[in-house]
């Protein structure tokens, strides 16, 4: 591969996703190595002042401030556009500071934002608190019910926000109408897909305009580094977001993107292989406890519309114990899987949202979007999923299941 070809999307676009996920964006500099380089500046120097200029006025290529631009930054924003295939892509500092980034940086005061309820917690926190606070109305629908989207739109509804897969209900939104709903209405559609990524799932495809994600999950996958990422129209992320981005600084440091693209190596094949485990730790999960939200699994209300939408079910889901007291002494008997609140990674995680990812949610918005006292959320890894069943088996047993 030239030294430029990662950047070519004459080239690029043609490749497969897998490729993309490998090849996509590499840029090597005049030593041609293989690896992305790690480029540890915050500033750049130039030629002539006549050059500075130019770069500052848009006239000319290149570098100028590490808070716009900084090649290692850039290798990873059109990798993840590749994999998206969107237009283009800004990475941010973390998942959250993209979540915010795509919302702030098209809503002003008066408008109005339609958003599911089913959400990461600081999501909700995000159309709860924050929005209200700069004179942005919001509303929350149950993203299930294709309905409750059109009744929620008003003369000043901006931007329809939500989750799918949601976390941790695992509520899945009918992207295709929900989307074609907000086209009509002049609506933006921004989607958080950061429980199947690209590889899984592609909401641009379903009529979306703007897909966030959390690269700390599955993009990096071995829980190492917070970063996040605003995929959309180059309309969009130069003349909507950059702007708010240059001024507000949530950019992600070079390292940070460096080691989200060295997970995006593998991103494809991990996807698909925690995909497989779930399913399998979930079909067995299923036989022993009062209720199980899986997407890969039929029992869930909503699988046919998944699997419609996901080429696969995702390493992440939901099961409901008898109370609080039962889901915390699970959590204590396990020995391989950790407690943790992180998912993605290649490692199986399980934690409690009511008091972990929403505990900053009030009881009443918990009970709304069905966040119970008794509800536990897994990630399941790369482990051989016949240990990850033996640890559930011998946990869920000694609390009497």
């Amino acid at each position: 591969m030239k030294k430029t070809t990662g950047f070519d999307r004459s080239k690029t676009r043609n490749w497969h996703p897998a490729t993309q996920a490998v090849r996509g964006g590499t840029w090597r500099s005049e030593h041609g190595e293989t690896s992305e380089a790690l480029f540890l500046t915050s500033g750049y120097t130039y030629d002539s002042a006549e050059e500075v200029a130019a770069r500052f006025a848009g006239e000319a290529p290149g570098m100028t401030y590490s808070r716009l631009q900084n090649p290692t930054v850039a290798m990873l924003e059109e990798r993840i556009a590749l994999m998206e295939g969107a237009e283009a892509c800004r990475a941010q500092a973390t998942g959250m500071a993209a979540m915010t980034t795509a919302l702030l940086c098209q809503l002003s005061a008066g408008d109005h934002i339609v958003a599911g309820k089913a959400a990461f917690g600081s999501c909700r926190w995000l159309v709860d608190s924050l929005c209200p606070r700069f004179g942005i109305e919001t509303t929350v629908v149950d993203g299930r019910d294709n309905d409750a989207w059109e009744k929620a739109i008003r003369p000043n509804t901006k931007v329809f926000f939500f989750e799918t897969p949601a976390n941790p209900t695992m509520d899945i939104v009918d992207m295709k109408h929900v989307c074609a709903l907000a086209k009509a209405h002049g609506i933006t559609t921004v989607v958080d897909n950061a429980f199947a990524t690209a590889v899984l799932q592609r909401p641009l495809e379903f009529g979306a305009d703007v897909v966030a994600y959390s690269a700390t999950k599955l993009m990096d996958g071995q829980g190492r580094v917070l970063a996040g990422a605003v995929c959309g129209s180059e309309k969009f992320i130069n003349d909507v977001l950059l702007p708010f981005q240059r001024n507000t600084g949530p950019n992600l440091s070079p390292f940070n993107a460096w080691v989200v693209l060295k997970g995006l190596e593998t991103l494809d094949l991990r996807a698909r292989r925690q995909s497989e485990n779930a399913l399998a730790v979930g079909k067995f999960v299923e036989s022993r406890v009062p209720r199980i939200l899986h997407p890969g699994l039929a029992s869930h209300p909503q699988h046919n519309l998944a699997m419609s939408q996901m080429e696969a079910c995702g390493p992440i889901f939901s099961f409901v114990l008898e109370d609080r007291a039962q889901a915390m002494a699970m959590l204590d008997a396990l020995e391989l899987v950790d407690i943790s609140n992180n998912i993605g990674d290649a490692v199986s995680l399980c934690c409690h949202p009511a008091s972990t990812t929403h505990y900053s949610v009030s009881a009443e918005a918990r009970a709304d979007m069905g966040v119970v006292e008794g509800m536990l959320r897994i990630n399941i890894g790369l482990e051989d999923p016949r240990d990850v069943i033996a640890d559930l088996d011998q946990a869920l047993t000694k609390v009497g299941l």
